[in-house]
């Protein structure tokens, strides 16, 4: 990571607010939106479905109460009559409840009637299940749909990102944001949705079903309302900033253990273990921290929201004890109204349960969405790869380019290779040679000048038809989880065995490949266990000359490979460079005394260039390079 560079996720770096990261979390739920509104017929069929049964069991209660007090009356008198009598004795309360009720005097519970009642209420809350599930199955299908393509999306973009992006973003915290925060993200979704929709309509369908049976117990239920959201509301305030911490912490951390884990030889070779470690517990500690004080403070919603359900409890059933005692209700409303209650406080309880992990998902979702809007390289044109460039004849026109605008690496470069040339950029470190190749792949865009192959701007091709067009072999060797053979065939796809073959035979793979327990069907992991560095060069090598790129690249690609095998490597080379242009970035200038022409650079710039012997006799900058490299090895010897 270059110095002053700020890191995607830095601590300085401001989050979005709650809403608009949620709101457009949800619009990527759009191109499902059939889907959609068949869930939300299925989630509200459930909910009417399941709101109706208190109503029901309220009316099965009244059919036994009304038996229970039909049965204790005189049989042969009327309900009215009962009611003058218990008036004329000064018994109102009793007159008042009676006669609200539904009652036969001398007749019992009707079981009849309070089977079927129960039957029915049965059917609703079967039915209530089953459009449930369905609307769970097609809900858990758009999620994961919805997450696949956000994976999808973010994978494509990470491919759109300039390298100038993964300069400057540390490589753990963009594999969390791609990998961890992007399966949060599903979690939360997984979570919350379903049981959001239907707490939602579940609190709608009761609020009407409520205010049907007695407006009054209604607007009692409802007074706590305020209450619960203004608790939290401010509670989640106080935890978002802790649940973004959470997650910007993970990055980190990851980050460490990433960039530990690959350098762990360096690590442990010049004792940093101890400072590797410290530096990692203080993140971790950070990361407890968050962690913590986000579910700590997100947890007191719930008990919160319950406090204030149970206290709504209280009042609901004193109010409507006193409405049943007056008539103005019977006792399966009253009932039916208490559950109703507690149904009603039960949704928003897991609202607010709901709030922390919405907070972690939206801290995550913000983390994706930085990704997701970070600047893209420069689209390619439209139909370029038709432009020919088969040649080889490549040039630099005046080139500039600095990673900072401020500081420039490049200035003004002139350079023409002609076909069947190889090109040694020589100089001292931070000179620009490896810059330069990089700015011919068009890993980096100019900030001046053009740089052409066979006359054409390279802005001029697509990035693919340019960079199949060019083979590249680095002196950071990388290869892929699987065997040689498959290594191998990375530079072709369609290769054929013969083929594959052969690469391998001319880069002198087929040497040691025989050795080894599998041949080329040997397994090596990213790492390139199970054989040399010398050998991963081979192997790298191997697939480069498999590609029969126009241009070659060699950027101190000899550097693990020992004098003997570098001077057959170079011999097999000779044959891939005829008729194709050639740039070799080398440090042991004994290398490239044969090549066509030595550009040396210092501070950006072509100080010298020509070829060995005439750039020796010049007696300059690389008269100086050689002589001292030599002075060196014999100091050494």
């Amino acid at each position: 990571m270059r110095p002053g560079a700020p890191a995607p996720g830095a601590p300085d770096t401001k989050p979005k607010s709650f809403g608009p990261s949620l709101k457009r979390l949800l619009r990527r739920l759009a191109p499902e939106r059939v889907l959609v509104v068949l869930i939300v017929v299925l989630v509200t069929t459930s909910v009417v479905l399941n709101t109706l049964g208190p109503y029901i069991l309220g009316k099965a209660t009244n059919l036994v109460f009304d038996g229970v007090i039909g049965r204790q009356l005189p049989e042969g008198v009327s309900k009215e009559q009962m009611i003058e009598a218990l008036r004329a004795k000064g018994d109102n309360t009793f007159a008042d409840m009676l006669g609200a009720m539904n009652v036969v005097p001398g007749v019992g519970v009707d079981f009849g009637a309070v089977g079927r009642t129960l039957v029915l209420v049965l059917a609703l809350y079967l039915g209530a299940a089953v459009f449930g599930w369905l609307q769970g199955f097609l809900l858990n299908l758009v999620i994961n749909r919805t997450v696949k393509r956000l994976r999808s999306d973010v994978e494509e973009k990470i491919h759109r990102l300039p390298l100038r992006y993964f300069d400057s973003a540390p490589r753990g915290d963009t594999l969390s944001r791609v990998t961890n925060d992007v399966d949060n993200v599903s979690q939360t979704l997984q979570q919350t949705m379903s049981q959001l929709l239907t707490s939602v309509f579940t609190v709608l369908g009761i609020l009407i079903v409520m205010f049907w049976i007695s407006p009054l117990l209604a607007v009692i239920a409802l007074l706590t309302v305020p209450a619960a959201i203004v608790v939290t509301a401010q509670i989640a305030k106080r935890s978002k900033p802790h649940f973004v911490d959470q997650w910007k912490y993970t990055g980190l951390v990851n980050a460490q253990v990433e960039e530990a884990y690959t350098g762990h030889e360096i690590v442990t070779a010049f004792g940093r273990s101890r400072e590797v470690a410290a530096e990692f517990d203080k993140r971790n500690q950070r990361l407890y921290e968050s962690s913590f004080k986000a579910q700590f403070i997100s947890g007191l919603i719930m008990p919160a929201v319950m406090f204030l359900g149970n206290v709504n409890f209280v009042l609901v059933a004193l109010v409507g004890g006193l409405r049943v005692a007056t008539g103005s209700l019977s006792l399966g409303e009253v009932q039916a109204f208490i559950q109703y209650s507690r149904q009603f406080s039960q949704p928003l309880t897991q609202i607010g349960a709901m709030a922390n992990l919405l907070q972690s998902g939206v801290a995550s979702a913000e983390r994706i969405f930085e990704i997701l809007d970070a600047p893209e390289q420069s689209p390619d044109p439209v139909m370029a790869e038709t432009r020919p460039v088969d040649r080889g004849r490549v040039e630099f026109e005046g080139i500039s380019f600095g990673y900072d605008k401020d500081k420039p690496v490049i200035e003004r470069l002139s350079l023409v290779a002609d076909p069947g040339h190889v090109i040694a950029i020589v100089g001292p470190t931070g000179a620009g040679k490896t810059t330069l190749v990089n700015l011919l792949m068009r890993f980096y865009e100019l900030d001046s000048g053009a740089i052409t192959i066979d006359g054409v701007d390279i802005t001029e091709i697509t990035r693919d038809h340019l960079r199949s067009r060019i083979g590249m072999v680095l002196q950071d060797t990388w290869l892929f989880r699987g065997t040689i053979r498959e290594n191998i065939a990375y530079g072709k796809t369609n290769a054929s065995e013969q083929e594959i073959l052969d690469a391998a035979r001319d880069a002198y793979v087929d040497r040691f490949v025989h050795a080894l327990p599998d041949g080329y069907d040997t397994m090596i992991d990213e790492e390139g266990s199970g054989v040399s560095a010398g050998e991963k060069q081979l192997i790298t090598i191997a697939r480069a000359f498999l590609a029969k790129p126009s241009i070659l690249i060699l950027d101190e690609a000899t550097s693990s490979v020992d004098t003997r095998t570098e001077l057959l490597v170079q011999q097999a080379t000779a044959a891939l460079r005829k008729d194709r242009t050639s740039f070799v970035i080398a440090h042991r200038l004994s290398t490239i005394r044969d090549a066509d022409l030595i550009v040396v650079m210092e501070q950006g710039r072509i100080v010298e260039h020509g070829t060995h012997d005439r750039l020796l006799t010049e007696r300059g900058a690389y008269f100086r390079l050689y002589n001292a490299q030599f002075e060196a090895a014999a100091a050494e010897a």
